[in-house]
């Protein structure tokens, strides 16, 4: 299964596009022939980022703002999206964010919210667009999930389950539908220089975090592309000590990898 051919009557749809790695993968979709729809809440950069893309590539570049967040959200989007007479033959579920602290500490809407929005969300939009490309026969789905979906993470415990349900929800409906002509990939970078880190609180942690693990945000964009162009399941942008820390995280004992993982996250927050 590869991404569908570009079509001017389909289009890709970006959730979370208005920077960082959707906004990346939306420019590599758009060099690809795609039209996209850019959704996120800021309109002002989606437009903007529309705007580039149709110079640039002469693509369709709709921009959308929505919050994804509620249903109300999703449903007026997918009004918006109707009215515009796309098919949408490549969905992007990238929209999310993340939040550090114990859980005794946290703010129990922001949790919620969070919740909402990297989990329900990505539920949601994948029920609504994939029927519809199953029955096309094509279609790709890329869920933006993380290396924190490989364990539990005190200390960021939500965020990490969070990522952890993207992943399993990935897996499993890629296997789902195997024999349909769609294909699901499931992205999981590390650390990646984008606006998430102020957004969680994780600045300070992330000044800790050794060089070598960190990935540009345009190579972590063209591996998303590149993994669901070539029918992958799961793609772990970057380089080598990235593998190995994904392997780590799903085989190491929770007995050895909790306290570990707490003391690393307690040290630089």
């Amino acid at each position: 299964m590869a991404l569908p051919p570009a079509d001017p009557s389909s289009a890709a749809l970006v959730t979370g596009a208005s920077s960082g790695i959707g906004a990346e993968i939306a420019r590599r979709l758009a060099e690809r022939g795609h039209g996209v729809v850019l959704v996120a809440r800021r309109e002002d950069r989606l437009r903007e980022l529309a705007n580039e893309l149709a110079d640039r590539y002469g693509v369709r570049a709709e921009a959308l703002a929505a919050d994804l967040e509620t249903q109300s959200g999703r449903d007026a989007m997918a009004n918006a999206l109707e009215a515009l007479g796309l098919e949408i033959e490549i969905l992007v579920n990238n929209a999310g964010f993340g939040d550090s602290g114990h859980v005794h500490n946290a703010e129990r809407e922001k949790l919620v919210r969070m919740v909402r929005l990297n989990c329900e969300a990505v539920t949601d939009l994948q029920a609504r667009y994939v029927p519809a490309m199953v029955g096309r026969r094509r279609g790709a789905v890329i869920n933006v999930a993380s290396m924190a979906a490989f364990q539990p993470i005190p200390a960021t415990a939500t965020y990490a389950a969070s990522k952890a349900f993207v992943l399993s929800l990935s897996e499993a409906t890629s296997e789902e539908l195997a024999a349909t002509g769609v294909g699901v990939t499931a992205v999981c970078p590390g650390p990646v220089k984008t606006e998430f880190g102020a957004v969680a609180n994780v600045e300070a942690s992330e000044q800790s975090v050794p060089e070598a693990f960190w990935t540009p945000v345009e190579r972590v964009a063209a591996e998303a592309v590149s993994g669901a162009e070539n029918g992958k399941r799961v793609v772990v942008p970057g380089g080598f000590l990235n593998r190995v820390g994904s392997l780590a995280g799903q085989h190491a004992p929770r007995a050895v990898a909790l306290p570990f993982m707490r003391r690393l996250w307690e040290r630089s927050t």
